[in-house]
């Protein structure tokens, strides 16, 4: 058990028969009257994110999530196919279950899934990947009077803008959290 004193960023608890992972957290010690901790919460099975305040002593069993090393293997169009390496089991997990997590994610690649009582919930992509660009419009010279961007297609279909100098072909690194381009590589 866990009280909500000793809160911090990314702790999972279990409240209301479900799992919430602590987003943003504050203590807050008013002029008047009980200190309370007023917190961010992410619902870790739909996605969605709550406010609520708790009192200092409120306790709560903390969740504990198994993140295990997969490789993404193919898609088939309906399913996701991933294998455990060490001991070659493979999961399938449908599109909704999978949402925009493998956008930048090429085919044989590592990715952490992450589970709760067995049950599989989100999937961790590698935080940076390197990806080949497969169609762009030339830059245009003159044209950067802002650090101006362009739209870009990468191997796995997913769109990144990248700076005007970037061309059709280049191998780009990009931050999967953000969708950001980060450098040519």
């Amino acid at each position: 058990m866990i009280s909500a004193g000793d809160f911090r960023n990314g702790l999972t608890i279990e409240m209301d028969n479900n799992i919430f992972q602590i987003i943003e957290f504050q203590h807050v010690k008013p002029g008047k009257g009980a200190a309370f901790v007023r917190t961010k919460l992410r619902n870790i099975k739909n996605g969605g994110v709550v406010e609520r305040t708790f009192r200092p002593t409120e306790k709560y069993p903390q969740a504990h999530i198994e993140r295990s090393d997969m490789q993404f293997l193919y898609s088939d169009g309906e399913l996701y196919h991933f294998m455990n390496i060490e001991n070659f089991e493979q999961i399938g997990m449908t599109d909704d279950a999978v949402g925009d997590s493998l956008k930048f994610v090429k085919e044989n690649e590592m990715v952490k899934m992450l589970s709760h009582a067995g049950n599989v919930f989100a999937i961790e992509p590698p935080l940076f990947v390197d990806l080949v660009i497969t169609d762009t419009e030339p830059g245009f010279k003159g044209d950067t009077a802002q650090g101006a961007t362009k739209p870009a297609v990468v191997e796995t279909g997913a769109t990144v803008y990248v700076p005007l100098f970037v061309e059709q072909g280049d191998k780009i690194q990009i931050d999967t959290r953000s969708g950001e381009y980060m450098k040519r590589v």
